[in-house]
This record gives structure tokens, sequence and C-alpha cells, in this order.
């Protein structure tokens, strides 16, 4: 249950209103989270333009890999309201099944490529408290990744770290579409917990 319920749409200043339907566009919704701090708006309208400018791709990380690095980092931190809009995300870019099915074993996986699997070893040890990265990482990250590609990956990174604090300390409440990719491809051990 919330602590705080979102806005309406209708409830969100109209200049706002219009900005954040960004959302629209990768996830057909406008989040609860994003609609909650639209009660400061100037909270909403940062945010909105960090996760523009954060999930815009210049380099090689593509639309979809930065949606799952998103749900990586939200597998370690456990909030399943993330979860889910990162696999509807991922889904709406064009991600496979057999992607999102092997998440979980990517290391071993063969539909990932060694650079993806250097970026997802990053983002598994970035989300770890403490933090996990070490000159290993950095190393494999550079081996694959550009400077400007690694900082892409890491504003991704740090994105859903905010995102799953705000999430689950604010206990959101999921929308239909997410809790449907969530039930889709996170299997019968998942569940909407605290955001139903």
């Amino acid at each position: 249950m919330p602590i705080i319920d979102p806005l309406e749409e209708d409830q969100i200043e109209p200049a706002l209103r219009e900005h954040v339907q960004f959302f629209k566009g990768p996830l057909g919704v406008v989040p609860n989270s994003v609609r909650t701090m639209a009660r400061r708006p100037d909270i909403a309208r940062a945010f909105t333009d960090l996760n523009i400018a954060v999930m815009e791709c210049a380099g090689k990380v593509t639309p979809e890999f930065k949606r799952l690095i998103g749900f990586a980092t939200s597998m370690v931190s456990g909030c399943r309201y993330c979860q889910a809009h990162t696999v509807l995300g991922s889904e709406r870019f064009g991600t496979t099944e057999e992607r999102l099915n092997s998440i979980f074993d990517y290391a071993r996986s063969p539909h990932f490529t060694p650079a993806e699997k250097a970026a997802l070893d990053f983002a598994f040890a970035a989300a770890e408290i403490p933090n996990g990265v070490t000159d290993e990482h950095a190393e494999k990250l550079r081996a694959h990744w550009s400077d400007e590609d690694i900082v892409e990956i890491m504003g991704v990174i740090g994105l859903f770290g905010f995102l799953n604090r705000w999430n689950d300390s604010m206990g959101s409440a999921l929308e239909d579409l997410p809790i449907q990719a969530g039930k889709k491809y996170l299997g019968s051990s998942w569940s909407v917990g605290k955001h139903g």
C-alpha cells in the first residue's frame, strides 16, 4: 500500500502533465511513482528530465539493453515495482523471451554478448550494498565499451538506484501493464508484494 497516493493525471499541473507523457512511449503509462513525485512538480520535472537524458542512446548501449541493466539493478535491490517496469520496458523495446528468461544466468547464456555480460557483471556489483565494483569489473567494461558508453551504463544503474529506493520505500502501487509483464516473464515466485 502506498504511503502517499499518486495524483490522477488531470490533477497534475498542465505543463508538467504534458512533460511526463514521455513515459507512455517506453511504458504505455505514466508511472505511479512519477504521479506521486508530481506533488512536488520540480521533483517530477527534474526526474523526468534525468530519465530522458539517461535513457537516450548515443552510443552502443541500446534502449532494450538499458532496460535489462535496470532490471539487473532492481533484482539486486529487490524492488518488485522496478522489476516489473524494466521487464515491460525491455519487452516494448524488442527484447526476446530468451534474453529475459536467461537474465539470471546471463554469464553462461548464449543470448548475451561478452560486452553485455561485462556490463551486467558491473550492474549487479554496482547495485550491491556495500558496493561490489572491483578493478576487474572496470577492466572488463573498458575492454568492450567506450568511456561514453560506460557513463550511459552507470547512468542507468544510478537512475534505478534512485527508483528502487523511491518505489520500495514509498510502496508505489504497480499499474496493470507492468503487472502483466511481471507475471509473464518473472515466474510464479514473483508477486507485486507491497506494490499491490
